[in-house]
């Protein structure tokens, strides 16, 4: 469903096993930048008004995923590290393209987020299938579901508000460009890492 070209090794899950707080920390800090996404969306495009109550709807739903980890940093007797820089988002903002009308940034802003959102859903049923902690696998399960519905909601309204831009051409090149770099990551206890 998701098209990506290159799975997670489900090794990555020992690496994130080592250190629990380090991936939960990172874990929340991505909801948070999730939700801050949305609201990006929102401020830069507030005369549409679908887009504006779905991306409301899910900057909440991710600050809620925020409150549940931290919930579970607390519960384990963790604690909630500094936010972190994501190396692989900041990648992917590199392929994004900077050129076009105000329209063509919010379709491609749609894509970059539709990509987030692919990788997360991916890496959350690597987490869901392979981690020791029943809990964990249960909590990434259920937010694989969410990402899932995350990513087809982005997709949607790119293709949706395409104009100047092919999207199904646009998401194949996006596509293929994180294929190029997620080789880089899966090496270390963060989400995307």
């Amino acid at each position: 469903m998701l098209g990506l070209k290159l799975a997670t090794d489900p090794r990555w899950v020992n690496i994130v096993e080592s250190n629990i707080e380090e991936i939960l920390t990172d874990h929340a800090w991505c909801e948070q930048k999730a939700a801050s996404n949305a609201i990006y969306i929102i401020v830069n495009n507030s005369e549409k008004e679908e887009l504006v109550t779905e991306m409301t709807r899910i900057a909440l739903e991710e600050m809620e995923h925020f409150q549940m980890v931290h919930t579970i940093i607390k519960e384990k007797g963790l604690t909630l590290g500094r936010e972190r820089k994501d190396n692989y988002v900041n990648d992917l903002v590199k392929f994004a393209k900077k050129d076009g009308s105000r329209n063509d940034a919010l379709v491609e802003r749609l894509l970059f987020a539709a990509m987030i959102e692919a990788r997360s859903c991916e890496r959350f049923k690597v987490l869901s299938e392979n981690i020791q902690d029943p809990e964990l696998a249960k909590f990434y399960r259920d937010l694989m579901i969410s990402e899932a519905g995350h990513y087809t909601t982005f997709l949607g309204f790119a293709k949706k508000y395409q104009d100047n831009i092919n999207v199904d051409t646009r998401w194949k090149e996006w596509i293929e460009y994180e294929s190029s770099i997620i080789a880089n990551y899966g090496n270390r206890e963060t989400v995307h890492g």
